[in-house]
């Protein structure tokens, strides 16, 4: 019995470590290995991963400060007009043109032995076509025609002389051609100046100033051309080369207001004359010459307009004449400014002018520098137009 004990209890021991290797076995073939729990994973300092950062803000750099020194204005240098004295005498060269018609045309006629009619006639016809005026030349020609006459001469020379002192008669030398621009009472003299588009009027307004400064006046100029900008602007461009103050409003503004400030601003500040210039007028605008009515009468609440200056263009001829009378009606002319006469054939406009208005010619325009406005002088005018040596010529 005790044999048989011993292999039985061998034989359940392989038995069972056979089952166990089995198990084991199947457990490797047939089923997964469980998940195990993730361990952390630790690494090195070098190999950590940067995080992930939002993008960065975009700065911008201010700009450094840029000191800028301060503009210095920069005034324009005031200027010293060239003296008025004797200045159409040496202008004479400018009338070159307007000696074409009357000065050359009478040369070709006067250069003949003897004056038959039909020298006479081309004589009268030269002064004709010079603007010169048929009733005034007629009367011109006769009283030239009575004294070779009377005298009894025919030579060239006479009779060119003789002509001469007729024209510079027609002129009337003894009409006053100064500017009335001497303080009264305590007040500015006041100078109104008037004129149609186109006649140069607000340059010519600039050259009178300058001519005033010249003779020693100081200045205030109102720009009551509110209606043109480029008037005002051009108009303080002028007052600023001579040292003049320039009185202007709002552009559109009321004419009249301007002219009332600036002739204040002349009493206030004690000048010897104010220079008003007003828009360009078509004469047949009834509304727009009674505003320039208007600016007049506004004017005189401080006190008379001492002067009134109608700047007519030589160019326009007998038409200016037309506008002259119109001007007179409104607001009481009381001289003329002739420019653009170095530009025209027609220089007896002039005399045409004085013999039908009674208006004396006080300046005349001979080119486009700032000093080429001249006080007129009869004398010296008719000389250059005929060519003729004058007394004063330098």
């Amino acid at each position: 019995m005790e044999n048989l004990v011993i292999p039985l209890v061998v034989l359940i021991v392989l038995i069972g470590a056979a089952l166990v290797v089995f198990a084991v076995r199947r457990s490797r073939r047939g089923v997964p290995p469980q998940p195990s729990a993730p361990s952390a994973e630790v690494t090195t300092p070098d190999e950590v991963a940067p995080p992930v950062e939002p993008p960065a803000a975009v700065v911008v750099e201010p700009k450094p400060e840029v000191h800028l020194e301060p503009k210095l204005e920069v005034k324009p240098q005031v200027e010293v007009p060239e003296p008025t004295a004797g200045r159409l005498v040496r202008l004479r060269s400018r009338l070159s043109r307007s000696q074409n018609a009357l000065g050359r045309g009478l040369l070709a006629v006067l250069s003949r032995d003897r004056l038959d009619e039909d020298g006479w006639e081309e004589i009268e016809e030269s002064l004709i076509m010079a603007d010169v005026g048929v009733e005034a030349t007629g009367q011109i020609v006769a009283k030239l025609r009575e004294r070779t006459r009377v005298l009894g001469t025919r030579t060239v020379a006479d009779v060119k002389t003789l002509l001469a002192e007729e024209l510079t008669e027609a002129l009337d030398p003894k009409l006053d051609r100064s500017l009335k621009a001497t303080p009264q009472d305590g007040r500015p003299a006041v100078i109104l100046v008037v004129g149609v588009n186109g006649a140069g009027k607000t340059t010519t307004c600039g050259k009178v100033a300058r001519v005033l400064v010249a003779d020693g006046h100081s200045v205030v100029l109102g720009a009551a051309d509110t209606f043109r900008a480029a008037a005002a602007d051009q108009l303080a461009t002028w007052g600023s080369r001579v040292g003049a103050t320039v009185v202007r409003g709002p552009e559109g503004g009321d004419p009249a207001a301007v002219a009332y400030d600036a002739v204040k601003q002349g009493i206030d500040t004690g000048v010897d004359t104010v220079l008003i210039d007003t828009a360009g007028r078509l004469q047949n605008k009834i509304g727009l010459m009674d505003e320039l009515g208007k600016v007049k009468r506004v004017v005189e609440k401080h006190g008379p307009v001492d002067e009134t200056l109608l700047i007519l263009d030589a160019t326009t001829g007998q038409n200016g004449l037309e506008q002259a009378r119109v001007f007179m009606e409104v607001c009481d002319v009381t001289g003329v400014v002739l420019t653009k006469l170095d530009g025209t054939a027609k220089g007896g406009i002039v005399i045409a002018v004085q013999r039908k208005l009674g208006i004396p010619v006080k300046l005349v325009g001979l080119g486009e520098g700032p000093d080429d406005l001249a006080p007129f002088e009869p004398a010296a005018f008719v000389s250059a137009l005929l060519g003729t040596e004058h007394p004063d010529a330098v």
